[in-house]
């Protein structure tokens, strides 16, 4: 016997909702030839060009080392390059190349199709409450980590 039952576990909801999701945007970024996380990844390195490895893998929510073998497949396949920081020589900066963008924008556009099939489900202000709510959860799980 649990001390609580599976019906009333959020954690299980979010973790279907986050699985369905991956499912769809692998199904929709194959034809591309990314994954979810390379997507990622290529996500946060449009927005912050020069990032860090170790900035970019916070960004992602992926560990250093998941990070560094994210970057060295993308690398390898001609869609990022990684160059030392003009003033701090041990950091890389990574940007896109010109072949990195033009996969970023068919990638995008698939997750984007993803994304906005779930969201024409709700309402605006469903939409609106669910993001609120999901923020509220993820702090909420922040702060249990904190109190350990």
């Amino acid at each position: 016997m649990t001390s609580m039952p599976a019906s009333e576990r959020l954690g299980s909801y979010i973790k279907r909702a986050e699985q369905a999701l991956t499912v769809a945007k692998n199904a929709a970024l194959k034809p591309v030839g990314v994954t979810v996380p390379q997507y990622s990844a290529l996500l946060f390195l449009t927005e912050n060009p020069g990032i860090s490895a170790a900035a970019l893998a916070r960004l992602c929510g992926v560990t250093p080392p998941t990070m560094t073998t994210i970057l060295t497949n993308l690398r390898e396949r001609g869609l990022i390059e990684r160059n030392p920081h003009e003033w701090h020589r041990n950091v890389l900066e990574t940007r896109l190349t010109p072949r990195g963008e033009e996969v970023m924008r068919e990638a995008d556009a698939r997750a984007v199709r993803v994304e906005r099939a779930v969201g024409k489900e709700f309402t605006d202000d469903e939409r609106e409450l669910f993001q609120a709510l999901l923020i509220r959860c993820a702090e909420a799980f922040d702060a249990t980590r904190a109190e350990r």
